[in-house]
């Protein structure tokens, strides 16, 4: 094994057995509910089921990103040890913490020079910035040095693709994402917008779409355009639900289906409470390795 630390934030939304099979590190988020605070940690303290239910009935939550002094804490246990580390960030395009991390690393690299630390903006969020650190991990494990590491990731970051749907507009509504009237004419006329990321890390509307099931269709095929190799793609593919299993189960059902050479089947995973304060439940998202984003 490599002797430096890979790392990254809760917010990639694995599980934690996911993290400790590929020795990833992370630091976590936090969030409120109801006026009292609580680490995003990966559904410990409050498991997801009971996150959601509590959203569903009328919960207010409000997120917080990892500070400088955080990092510099966490950061200053793994070069204390002896370790360099490589840490990847939520996407600059969703929240700041990226800049939290540069600080506590430039404060860090002057007391301990001889460390290296490497901060990665991932421009990815959820299971996708999963899928890339499950990658990195398989690299860092087949000897790779911590500098190929960060020059790949640089490199490659933006061939994670981030596709999702939602089918409860409230959230959306409440959060200011949309307005109250569109967001009425919406759920009246049973529309469920598709979006993705953007090649800035931005989530983007790209779809207004009638019905669950067209839905859920349209989102594979979207895969099915984007993804290297098309109909032969054989990399590894994510999902992640927020109190929304069954749809999840049938969007990796169909992309089974559509896509025989897949490294094994598709893993799904909840939307962690950070991102879920956010999208509220009724959202699935669908990760992919595919073209480089470039809109």
């Amino acid at each position: 094994m490599a002797d430096y630390i890979l790392s990254c934030c809760s917010t990639a939304d694995l599980t934690k057995e996911q993290f400790e099979e590929m020795d990833v590190k992370y630091i976590c988020f936090h969030y409120e509910m109801d006026g009292k605070q609580y680490a995003d940690d990966l559904g410990q303290t409050m498991p997801f089921d009971l996150f959601y239910q509590k959203m569903a009935q009328g919960a207010d939550t409000k997120t917080s990103q990892v500070n400088a002094e955080e990092y510099e804490e966490y950061f200053e246990g793994f070069l204390k040890a002896g370790k360099d580390v490589l840490h990847l960030c939520l996407s600059s395009g969703i929240s700041g913490t990226v800049n939290s991390a540069n600080i506590a690393k430039e404060k860090l690299s002057e007391k301990y020079p001889d460390r290296k630390i490497f901060i990665v903006d991932s421009l990815g969020a959820s299971s996708g910035y999963g899928l890339l650190m499950d990658t990195l991990a398989a690299m860092r494990k087949d000897g790779k040095t911590i500098e190929e590491l960060y020059n790949w990731a640089e490199e490659y970051k933006l061939n994670v693709h981030h596709w999702f749907f939602s089918t409860d507009l409230s959230f959306y509504i409440k959060g200011g994402r949309i307005s109250k009237t569109a967001g009425a004419i919406g759920s009246l006329l049973n529309i469920c917008p598709l979006l993705n990321m953007d090649y800035l890390g931005r989530l983007i509307p790209r779809f207004k779409i009638r019905t669950k099931k067209k839905v859920i269709r349209a989102i594979v095929d979207r895969m099915e355009e984007n993804a290297q190799d098309g109909l032969d793609y054989s990399g590894k593919c994510y999902i992640s639900q927020s109190a929304c299993i069954e749809d999840a189960k049938e969007v990796a059902r169909l992309v089974e289906e559509r896509f025989p050479k897949l490294n094994g089947k598709v893993k799904i995973n909840y939307i962690g409470t950070t991102i879920g304060s956010h999208t509220g439940p009724g959202t699935v998202a669908l990760f992919f390795w595919g073209k480089k984003r470039e809109d």
